[in-house]
C-alpha cells in the first residue's frame, strides 16, 4: 500500500510513452517522480569500482503508461575474464517505495499539513520479490552490492533478468572493477556515527509490548542494520521523558526509580541493562549515553511507594531539589557501572542544554561522580566553558571548533562531532534532500576535521511512516532514516557510501603519510586538495558534479 499522491505532474505526457514496460539505469542521484515521465538515456549496462568489503549501489529505472503485474528480477553470479566468481547473492535488488514529503520552507517550527507544498518521494526500499506497476507510473529499483573481503581483485560481470507479465523482459549488465584495496568491517571503522535510537517507536509500531520477547525480535534486525552502518554509541535513557515527550513515541526510562516508604532510594536497572548488552552483542559498543541530567523543562519522574503514585517534579540544576534526586542515584549508578565494566565507556548526556543549567549539573557531577565522562550536542558554542568534562562534544553543523581546542581535544583522545537538525537545509536526509547530501556528509566530515556525525533520530517514526514522512513540528523525515521491518532507505544507503568514502580516505591518508617517496606526496597532495573542496557550509551549485571528482580522485589514488 502506498499514499495517493498529493501532487502528480498533470503535464506529463504518457502517450509518448511506448507500449510495455519501458527500463534503464538510473543515477543514485535522481529521485524519481512516480507521475512523471523520467528523463534518462536509455542504458542497460552499469560500470562501478569498489574495495573488498565495500557496499556500493545503483538505481534502475522502470516507468509504463498501462499497468504492469509481476515485476520480478534475477541476477547472474558475477565472473571474471580470468575465471574467478563471486555469487550473485552479493547483489540485492529492492523496489522503491514512495512517502509523503514535505518542503524545507522555514524548517523548525510547527507544521499544518496545508501550509507546506505535499508531493511524493521515491524512499523507502522494499524487499518484495515481486511488485505490480499502476499505469502512468514510474518505479525505481534500488541495486546493493556487497564486495565480500577475500574477494580477488579484477572485473567482474554479472547479468540482472528483468520478467515482467511472466514473461523475460530484458538483460542489465553489471561490471564491477574490485580493487585490491580492503574496507575493515564495520565494527571496526573509526568514523564516529551516533544516530539515537528510539527502542518506544518500534514497540508501537509493531504492536508489541516494551521490553517483550516480541519488542526485542522487532529491534533486532533493526538494530543490526545500524551496527553494520559503524554505529559507536548506544542511545540510554535515565529518566523518563528526556525529551519533554517531543516525538510521536515518548522516550520511557530504562531505569525505575522507587522512592521507598522508609526513606532512601532503590533503582531497577533491569531495561537498562538488558538493552546495553543486547546493543553489544550486536557489535554497537564503544560508548553507552544517558539521557539526561538536564532534561528538556527539567521535568524528572519517580515512583513513591508511599503513595503507590507516579511522581512528577520540576528539579533545575542547582537547586537543593535537584541535588536530593541526582546525588543518591549517581552513587548508585557509579557502582553499578563498576559491578558491569561499564564506567570507562558510559556518559551523561545533554542535547542542546544551557551553559548555565551545564555548569550547575557539571559541578554536581564532579562532585559526586568524578571521572564519569559527558556527552554534549551543543548549539550555544558554549564548549569552551567545560573543556575537560566534554569527552564527547557535538557541535551544531557550522559552528568552529578553535584549532587550539580541536589539538587539546585529539591529545586527550576525546570525540568531536557535528550534527544537523531541522534547522539545517544543507547538507541533510529529509525525505525531500537530494541523495548526494546524504554521501556528501561523510566527505564534509572529513575535509572539516570532525571525528564523525550525529543526527538525533534512527527511527522516531511518525504515525504511519511508511505513508507519510511528514511531522507536526519538523521538515518530513527529520524524524526517521529507516523505515519499520528494517527497511532500509535511499537516504540511509547514501549515508553510509559516504562513511565507507571517510574511511578509505582515512585509511589511504595514514598509508600515504607513512610513505616518504615523492609519489605518496603528490598523491597525499593531490587527496588534501580535493578533500579541501568539501569543506563548505553552503550548497554548492554542482553537488554531483562535485561529490563524482572526489570519488573518481578517491579511485584513482586507490588503484
Amino acid at each position: 500500500m502506498e499514499a495517493a499522491d498529493p501532487s502528480p505532474d498533470k503535464t506529463a505526457d504518457w502517450s509518448v510513452v511506448k507500449p510495455g514496460l519501458m527500463a534503464s539505469v538510473g543515477s543514485v542521484n535522481d529521485l524519481y517522480a512516480k507521475s512523471s515521465v523520467p528523463d534518462v538515456e536509455t542504458s542497460s549496462s552499469w560500470k562501478g569500482s569498489a574495495w573488498k568489503g565495500e557496499r556500493i549501489s545503483a538505481q534502475l529505472v522502470l516507468w509504463s503508461r498501462e499497468a504492469i503485474s509481476q515485476v520480478e528480477y534475477e541476477f547472474s553470479a558475477f565472473k571474471s575474464s580470468d575465471g574467478g566468481e563471486l555469487p550473485a547473492s552479493i547483489a540485492q535488488a529492492r523496489f522503491v517505495r514512495y512517502v509523503i514529503t514535505d518542503e524545507f520552507s522555514n524548517g523548525c517550527g510547527k507544521r499544518k499539513p496545508e501550509d507546506f507544498a505535499a508531493s511524493l518521494s521515491p524512499d523507502v526500499l522494499d524487499p518484495l520479490d515481486c511488485f505490480d506497476m499502476e499505469p502512468q507510473t514510474t518505479r525505481p529499483i534500488w541495486i546493493t552490492i556487497d564486495i565480500p573481503s577475500d574477494a580477488a581483485s579484477g572485473t567482474y560481470t554479472s547479468s540482472m533478468e528483468l520478467f515482467a507479465n511472466g514473461k523475460k523482459h530484458s538483460t542489465f549488465t553489471f561490471s564491477i572493477d574490485i580493487l585490491p584495496r580492503i574496507l575493515p568491517p564495520a565494527s571496526e571503522w573509526e568514523f564516529h556515527l551516533d544516530l539515537w535510537q528510539n527502542p518506544y517507536a518500534v514497540a508501537r509500531v509493531h504492536g508489541v509490548e516494551p521490553w517483550s520477547d516480541a519488542h526485542w525480535e522487532a529491534l533486532r534486525p533493526l538494530m543490526q542494520m545500524l551496527a553494520g552502518a559503524g554505529q559507536k554509541v548506544i542511545t540510554t535513557t535515565l529518566n523518563n521523558r528526556p525529551w519533554g515527550g517531543q516525538t510521536e513515541d515518548a522516550f520511557g526510562s530504562m531505569i525505575d526509580w522507587t522512592k521507598k516508604s522508609e526513606g532512601g532510594w532503590q533503582y531497577d536497572y533491569t531495561v537498562f541493562d538488558n538493552w546495553v548488552e543486547f546493543m553489544m552483542d550486536l557489535g554497537i559498543k564503544s560508548q553507552i549515553n544517558c539521557y539526561s541530567m538536564v532534561p528538556w523543562g527539567n521535568q524528572l519522574y519517580y515512583f513513591d511507594e508511599k503513595t503507590g503514585e507516579e511522581v512528577k517534579i520540576i528539579a533545575e540544576p542547582g537547586t537543593e531539589g535537584y541535588a536530593d534526586l541526582w546525588v543518591p542515584f549517581l552513587r548508585d549508578f557509579i557502582t553499578h557501572l563498576e559491578q558491569k565494566g561499564w564506567k570507562e565507556i558510559t556518559r551523561i548526556a545533554m542535547d542542546e542544554r544551557a551553559p548555565a543549567e551545564m555548569q550547575a549539573m557539571l559541578k554536581l557531577l564532579n562532585e559526586t561522580a568524578p571521572g564519569l565522562g559527558v556527552a554534549l550536542a551543543d548549539n550555544h558554542k558554549s564548549y569552551k566553558l567545560y573543556p575537560d568534562q566534554l569527552v564527547d562534544l557535538c557541535v551544531a553543523h557550522g559552528a568552529v571548533v578553535e584549532p587550539d581546542d580541536r589539538k587539546y581535544r585529539e591529545s586527550k583522545g576525546y570525540v568531536t562531532t557535528w550534527y544537523v537538525c531541522c534547522a539545517d537545509v544543507f547538507p541533510n536526509v529529509f525525505t525531500f534532500s537530494p541523495p548526494a547530501e546524504a554521501a556528501f556528509i561523510g566527505w564534509y566530515t572529513v575535509a572539516a576535521g570532525f571525528d564523525g556525525f550525529l543526527r538525533w533520530a534512527y527511527n522516531s517514526w511518525v504515525k504511519e511512516p511508511l505513508l507519510d514522512s511528514r511531522f507536526r513540528t519538523w521538515p518530513a523525515g527529520d524524524t526517521y532514516i529507516v523505515y519499520p521491518d528494517a527497511r532500509s532507505s535511499i537516504r540511509f544507503e547514501r549515508l553510509v557510501e559516504g562513511i565507507q568514502d571517510a574511511e578509505k580516505i582515512r585509511i589511504l591518508r595514514e598509508e600515504l603519510q607513512n610513505d616518504s617517496s615523492g609519489e605518496a606526496k603528490e598523491k597525499l597532495d593531490l587527496l588534501n586538495q580535493t578533500l579541501a573542496s568539501f569543506n563548505i557550509i553552503e550548497k554548492p551549485e554542482r553537488l554531483e558534479e562535485l561529490m563524482l571528482k572526489g570519488k573518481q580522485v578517491l579511485e584513482q589514488i586507490s588503484r
